[in-house]
């Protein structure tokens, strides 16, 4: 994709604007600026509650192998809890990635691009003008948080392991950025679409409320598009 560059974490401190690599130029306007959740990109995109329940049934595992083989229940007691130092050190550590990547992350929205700047060691930003989005959609969780994952034009690609793990899951061959783990995600859904209207003169297949009519069977379902492919 162009329009991206490599800057180092410690360049954030001096950046000419915040968030992005250079100031506005004159005439684009800034519309919405924002940072995943981290406790929600936890559980999403680090799937902190799936490990948590993984590690359970390891610990489980463990305990009954030696009540099975004759120990007693305090025996398989002491063998889960030789382990549960391990498991804790995992999940601290999924969890310092997920606050680390919200603390190094910032989505802009103006009304000719998108910009994310992410990345925790090496920083990237990744410019995407409106007019190179083909669609959009609204991934809504049940916590009432949500994701928008972008389709872009096909002459535009960004490496999947770039973006990771601002992208949409599964979409390797032709991978979607997206804006994650936002808090007032049906808001923003509905600026880039109106910003996404006016820069193509294309009317939105849908607004952000629309979208998010059904949270509960947006983990099962595609993202509701909001807009129109072209």
């Amino acid at each position: 994709m162009s329009g991206h560059r490599h800057t180092s974490g410690d360049e954030h401190d001096f950046e000419p604007e915040h968030g992005l690599p250079e100031p506005l130029p004159a005439g684009e306007r800034l519309l919405w600026q924002g940072s995943p959740d981290w406790r929600t990109l936890a559980v999403h995109s680090f799937h902190l509650r799936k490990l948590l329940l993984y590690f359970g049934v390891i610990l489980s595992a463990r305990a009954a192998t030696v009540v099975v083989q004759g120990g007693s229940a305090f025996d398989g007691a002491v063998a889960a809890l030789w382990l549960t130092p391990a498991a804790a050190l995992a999940l601290g550590v999924i969890t310092l990635m997920a606050w680390l990547t919200s603390r190094t992350t910032v989505y802009t929205i103006t009304d000719k691009r998108v910009v994310m700047r992410i990345g925790i060691v090496l920083s990237l930003t990744f410019n995407l003008p409106l007019r190179k989005i083909t669609g959009a959609g609204l991934r809504a969780h049940g916590d009432g948080s949500g994701s928008i994952p972008i389709a872009l034009a096909r002459s535009e690609k960004i490496a999947y392991v770039h973006l990771w793990p601002h992208a949409r899951p599964w979409r390797v061959a032709q991978p979607e950025p997206m804006l994650c783990s936002l808090l007032n995600a049906e808001q923003v859904a509905l600026t880039l679409s109106q910003a996404w209207s006016a820069a193509t003169g294309i009317a939105p297949a849908a607004t952000g409320r629309a979208a998010t009519t059904n949270p509960s069977t947006a983990r099962s379902q595609p993202a509701a598009s909001m807009l129109a492919s072209h």
